[in-house]
């Protein structure tokens, strides 16, 4: 016996537009903040999952396989909204993020700035 996978539905099939490689840019973003959290790749096998499960999986480009947010951490992200981007090849990722978004136990990954010529820690929120 083989295991479905989720299928994308075929109105997203037409609509988002992936890569050459197959992925498309994904920005996760808190739901009631509107905080961007983080930005990765998704697959279409990726967001089909995502869609059938309401938790966020991504696709690792340096393991090439699928990212399932928070499996190891416990950090995961609940999808709240998608929405698709007027070219179709971004999406927006509304979530409900647990615990810190960023790998090396930040809040979101976009804790530094660019201020007089160097990357600097980010004031905090």
């Amino acid at each position: 016996m083989t295991e479905s996978r989720p299928q994308l539905p075929e109105a997203l099939v037409r609509e988002v537009k992936f890569d050459s490689r197959g992925l498309v840019p994904a920005i996760a973003q808190q739901h009631d903040t509107g905080e961007i959290l983080m930005m990765a790749w998704m697959s279409a096998e990726s967001l089909a999952e995502t869609l059938e499960t309401g938790q966020v999986c991504y696709w690792s480009r340096s393991r090439q396989a699928l990212w399932r947010k928070g499996e190891t951490s416990g950090h995961v992200q609940k999808l709240m909204e998608l929405r698709v981007d007027c070219d179709g090849d971004t999406l927006l990722l509304l979530v409900e993020q647990t615990g810190p978004a960023c790998h090396t136990g930040a809040h979101n990954c976009f804790f530094r700035s660019w201020s007089d010529g160097k990357l600097e820690q980010a004031e905090s929120e």
